[in-house]
């Protein structure tokens, strides 16, 4: 199976066969990373269609690491993601100028009968949110997605150095966290 350098290669000469392999090699993964960082499965699937969308429209841009385009479409899903988030920011700015809706019904016993995958979700999501967004990047890419320093370096498009010490403070602030949620759920009646 050829790698990925050479599937890049064979799709930007005309090959759109060897595009459709890369997806199938990657878009779980990307997936994977855009629901984590999502939240939302429904939207990771959106994410993935306009990552491989970039990554076609911009395929002469792509950089490899060591043969594995991986890196770059994290990097390119990263920024999908950011411009999603200042969309929904504007989108619910817009939304605050308008009048309240009037009020709805309790929906109380609905929210008691979710998951508890949404529940363990939720809570590593706010242990996540108290980090800075960078040593969040940082964390979700070599912890979750298993890259290495050099390829998150690459995702992020900033030195290793910065890699390894993000990291390092990201584990640090996300262990104090998690210890803070335990101590609050503990003392909850």
């Amino acid at each position: 199976m050829s790698d990925d350098g050479e599937l890049w290669r064979r799709a930007r000469a005309g090959e759109p066969e060897c595009f459709g392999m890369l997806f199938d090699r990657h878009a779980e993964a990307v997936r994977a990373f855009c629901a984590r960082r999502s939240g939302s499965l429904d939207a990771a699937d959106d994410l993935v269609s306009i990552v491989f969308l970039e990554a076609w429209r911009r395929r002469d841009d792509v950089e490899l690491v060591d043969g594995n385009a991986l890196p770059w479409l994290y990097g390119t899903a990263r920024r999908t993601l950011q411009n999603r988030w200042r969309t929904a920011l504007r989108h619910r700015r817009a939304l605050d100028r308008l009048p309240p809706p009037p009020a709805s019904p309790d929906h109380a016993e609905a929210v008691t009968d979710r998951l508890d995958d949404e529940r363990e979700l939720a809570r590593i999501r706010a242990a996540l949110d108290r980090l800075r967004p960078p040593d969040r990047d940082v964390l979700v890419l070599c912890v979750w997605q298993g890259l290495t320093y050099a390829e998150a370096a690459v995702a992020l498009g900033v030195p290793v150095g910065t890699v390894r010490s993000r990291l390092s403070r990201a584990r640090a602030r996300l262990e104090a966290t998690a210890d803070a949620l335990t101590a609050q759920r503990l003392e909850m009646p």
